[in-house]
């Protein structure tokens, strides 16, 4: 097969050319062996295939389950069961009505001649790029079941990252809820008892007692509309956070916020070392792996500076070099590494050893997070009851001291 070919040099520059190879995972370990790093290897005379959109089924597959198939099903290949066996004996033993089409979907497309990865990338919205890209890699190399033990691992990194960060936001979550629910238990029950006894005493009251009667009368006597009200912010919070007009401002508050930018900063990172070690292990050329990876990243600001990553490289320039005038985005240790594994040909292992690195660090800090919020909560709850204590208390003291 003749294949066009686009690489760095190791003295610097670019060169493009055709060879021919038996595919182009030979072709890619035979450039790298003269110390090129191959940017881009498709087969001549061919365009990218375009993802098929099919059947558009309800329900959804969860994470957890595309972990759990994808280990079991690089175990019984290496266990040398056919590709199509394996298929039907994971589909037997699933529940997820949704996934069983799907997997049934793969058997008839593979019985069609088709590869795994054809039947998968139908699928875009369960099969991520970087998922169908691996698998396409092994299939290609003829080490499948390695490289869906490398996806198994990359999805079961992604689903520890994301459930560490979830784990740090759901305590202040729940507290504030709670806080919310006894403001407006104590407005239809407690408030209405004390204003009473405030009228019948002739007090006067200052401003903030005046703003608390007059809510909890706002919350009694209009409290579906006052219900209402509140599911109409939270509604609106997320509406903001779902727009993509508005997803660009919380990028960018989610990067100036003290303790949540460094989280922020290092859980990109993490994703982006990973992903990129695991295309790169596999074979990906580098703009592919690079394509792919934007997919992966979240904020706005990492997939606008991946987008120029991969206009110079195409240039010629070193990936290094993106990650190293970025620092703001991504620690300086990110682009020093990288450019150790440019100049020894160790890429790939290196962008593993960033990945566990800011993955741990990930873990201190969600821990950390916890601790740093608790104080934070408690002068939340002590300034609100006090806020009511003062207002509600002071009054009665005022009529007392007049009686006497």
């Amino acid at each position: 097969m003749k294949f066009k070919y686009k690489v760095q040099k190791n003295g610097g520059g670019v060169l493009e050319g055709y060879k021919e190879a038996p595919d182009k995972f030979s072709l890619a370990r035979d450039l790298r062996e003269q110390g090129d790093t191959p940017i881009y290897i498709e087969e001549s005379g061919t365009k990218e295939k375009t993802s098929i959109l099919k059947m558009n089924f309800f329900g959804r597959v969860s994470l957890s389950e595309k972990i759990i198939f994808t280990n079991n099903l690089s175990g019984m290949l290496t266990a040398g069961l056919p590709l199509t066996r394996a298929l039907l004996v994971l589909q037997k033993q699933n529940k997820n009505q949704t996934f069983n089409k799907i997997l049934n979907s793969l058997i008839d497309d593979i019985n069609s001649g088709n590869t795994l990865s054809d039947g998968m990338s139908k699928y875009p919205k369960v099969f991520s790029s970087l998922f169908v890209s691996m698998v396409h890699a092994g299939e290609e190399s003829g080490s499948l079941p390695k490289s869906l033990s490398e996806v198994g691992l990359n999805l079961k990194k992604a689903y520890d990252l994301s459930k560490k960060v979830k784990s740090a936001l759901i305590y202040p979550v729940i507290i504030l809820c709670a806080i919310i629910l006894i403001g407006v238990l104590m407005m239809i029950f407690v408030v209405p008892t004390l204003t009473k006894t405030f009228k019948d005493m002739g007090a006067d009251l200052p401003a903030s007692t005046k703003f608390i009667i007059w809510l909890s009368d706002t919350v009694s006597n209009h409290t579906i509309l006052f219900l209402l009200f509140l599911l109409s912010i939270a509604a609106a919070i997320i509406l903001f956070v779902k727009l993509r007009a508005t997803q660009k401002y919380l990028d960018y508050l989610i990067l100036r916020v003290p303790v949540v930018n460094n989280i922020s900063k290092e859980v990109n990172t993490a994703r982006t070392a990973r992903t990129l070690s695991s295309l790169l292990s596999s074979g990906v050329d580098m703009s592919r792996a690079l394509t792919i990876t934007k997919e992966v990243v979240q904020n706005i600001y990492y997939k606008k500076l991946i987008s120029q990553a991969i206009t110079s490289i195409e240039k010629g320039s070193p990936l290094s070099a993106s990650f190293k005038d970025n620092t703001q985005l991504y620690p300086v240790m990110m682009g020093e590494m990288i450019e150790v594994g440019e100049e020894t040909g160790n890429l790939s292992k290196m962008l593993l050893d960033i990945a566990n690195f800011y993955e741990s660090e990930v873990d201190n800090k969600t821990k950390d997070l916890s601790v740093i919020i608790e104080p934070v909560l408690m002068l939340l709850i002590g300034g609100a009851v006090g806020f009511f204590a003062v207002s509600m208390i002071s009054p009665i003291y005022s009529v007392m001291s007049n009686i006497k």
